[in-house]
């Protein structure tokens, strides 16, 4: 038994290696694995001729090897190199931001963040039986019968609401309507024809638009005859689905996609797709001759996601509006206005970012109903995807216990952290209570006192609300999204050894290592393997030395720092 147990372990850690080596092939973070029998698909592609142009709206993926467990990772044909899939990238890119947009609206619980999910293959929205889960504006992709649309998942409307959040939900649904080619309504079919349906369907009618009524929850072939009850709206294009069980939604999809603008000719797509692979070559070598490459050097990803975290009300929404210089999601004094996590993209410098607004996370035991649950557990995997995290502190509460555990997450999985201090301008500037105003060194000492384990984050003193230091934000999120990806040689590390003193590092006799050498083995977050002559976790205080030594030399500011000890008698006894 303690052989197959032992197999059965070996598995689930080939497995495991493989799902983070894909994570980071996907992510742009390592490089994809060489191809597997190249010398025949060499001769293959030699007979057949120059390879064809990839079809228009298909996906480009930074893998291309099929290895015996590595069946999910997305395929690339084998004369591709990482600057042909980046340029794919972000030709793919260019189409969808020009593909046309697809709105779903409706009454509130009618269906609609199902069917966003169904059509676009993910669970991007959170589902659940409460009304009004779906507040901001949520956008995704879909494709069929070859052509590429983007769909837009909207909070339910009520016209004659006058409530903060009705209306918020109200105006960023206008904004969708604004946007879109072609209008989906989703109606609740077991329910009777209500009158908020009747004034959303006139509203819909009068934008002039195509209007296509989606008649949901529509689960058995019976239940057909209750649909054709809504034809008293006046919709003309009525189609029954099921979101939940997937029927009937490609006859929807059918009459929307006949109606939305059709894509460019097949012989211009072809033109484009030449060109960009001669500019991709040319990329290359020019990356070739500028010495980044993703082994060395400065590695350089295509687009940076910045995840704003916190907890309830601290400003999170009201910052993506001030950084994006957009009103793209609810900003409300309620706490608890964000469920959905809302990104938006944009160009700073340069630099691409996606900027990522996220729940406000707070404690199993403060969240009772299951759409604050959802929208926690959300926030997490936001985090987690995201390259630089922005902790947002309430400067009018100080540094809560939350605050610190928010941070942890982000410290735990490798994020880089910018620490920024929100309503600063409530204790300084527009102080009411009589006080005399904060002083920021002394605010940012107690800061550090309570986030010991972020004193590589830097800290930031704005007020998202009057726009103030918004570009410092931005600069700050540039500049440590680059020291996140930055690469040390081994050579270098050699060097920077050499000329440490590790006496002066308090440690343990029996916790004492001898390094070897050192290398930098990973970046976002960099990551040393360190060879030492034993095999012993190294000392709380020998790593905080080394870390501060290799900050000091090196920089990789606001970004966590990894070690991984290996025994030189261990490895030879492996090999």
């Amino acid at each position: 038994m303690k052989p197959v147990k032992r197999n059965r372990e070996g598995a689930k850690k080939t497995r495991r290696k493989i799902q983070a080596k894909r994570k980071a092939i996907l992510r742009g973070h390592a490089a994809p694995p060489k191809p597997i029998g190249s010398r025949k698909a060499a001769s293959a592609r030699k007979a057949d001729g120059m390879r064809s142009a990839r079809p228009a709206g298909s996906r480009a993926s930074a893998g291309n090897a099929r290895g015996p467990m590595q069946r999910a990772v997305p395929h690339i044909p084998l004369d591709q190199d990482v600057g042909k899939a980046r340029v794919f990238r972000e030709a793919e890119r260019a189409s969808a931001a020009d593909a046309p947009a697809i709105a779903i609206v409706g009454r509130p619980n009618v269906g609609k963040s199902t069917l966003f999910n169904r059509l676009t293959g993910s669970r991007r929205a959170i589902v659940g039986d409460e009304p009004g889960i779906t507040r901001d504006r949520i956008y995704g992709e879909v494709s069929w019968a070859g052509q590429t649309a983007r769909v837009i998942d909207t909070g339910g409307i009520i016209p004659d609401d006058e409530a903060t959040i009705p209306l918020e939900i109200f105006r960023q649904a206008r904004f969708a309507l604004d946007e879109a080619e072609a209008i989906v309504m989703v109606v609740d079919g077991r329910t009777e024809l209500a009158a908020p349906d009747v004034d959303l369907a006139r509203l819909l009618m009068r934008s002039g638009k195509p209007l296509f009524l989606a008649v949901n929850k529509i689960d058995t072939e019976s239940m057909g005859a209750a649909a054709e009850n809504f034809r008293q709206l006046g919709v003309r294009h009525l189609v029954p689905i099921s979101a939940e069980h997937g029927l009937n939604i490609g006859d929807l999809l059918d009459e929307v996609f006949a109606v939305l603008p059709e894509k460019e000719e097949a012989e211009e797509a072809d033109e484009a797709s030449s060109a960009e692979e001669a500019s991709s070559v040319e990329g290359v070598e020019a990356e070739d001759a500028a010495g980044v490459h993703r082994t060395h050097g400065e590695f350089e990803q295509h687009e940076t996601r910045v995840a704003i975290i916190g907890r309830p009300n601290v400003g999170k929404s009201t910052l993506l509006n001030a950084m994006t210089g957009t009103a793209r999601a609810i900003v409300s004094p309620i706490a608890g206005t964000t469920r959905d996590a809302v990104d938006e993209a944009m160009e700073y410098e340069g630099k691409e970012l996606r900027i990522v607004d996220t729940a406000g996370i707070r404690r199993k035991g403060k969240t009772h109903l299951m759409a604050e649950k959802l929208s926690v557990v959300m926030a997490r995997r936001h985090l987690e995807a995201a390259d630089v995290a922005l902790l947002v502190i309430d400067a009018t509460e100080g540094v809560t216990a939350s605050d610190a555990t928010i941070g942890g997450y982000a410290h735990e999985s490798g994020r880089s952290v910018i620490i920024v201090v929100n309503k600063w301008d409530l204790v300084t500037t527009g102080r009411t209570d009589g006080k005399p105003s904060a002083d920021r060194a002394i605010f940012e000492r107690q800061l550090r006192a309570a986030l010991k384990y972020l004193s590589y984050a830097p800290v930031l003193f704005i007020s998202a609300w009057e726009g103030r230091n918004i570009t410092r934000v931005l600069d700050e999120v540039v500049r440590v999204a680059a020291e996140r990806r930055k690469r040390v040689s081994t050579g270098q590390m050699n060097r920077f050894l050499e000329k440490i003193d590790f006496q002066r590092a308090s440690v343990p006799m029996s916790k004492r290592v001898r390094i070897y050498y050192m290398t930098q083995a990973a970046v976002a977050p960099p990551t040393f393997v360190l060879f030492t002559d034993r095999d012993v976790k190294l000392h709380f205080s020998f790593e905080r030395f080394l870390e501060n030594q290799i900050r000091a030399a090196f920089g990789f500011e606001g970004s966590p720092i990894w070690f991984k000890v290996r025994a030189r008698n261990k490895a030879a006894d492996e090999k």
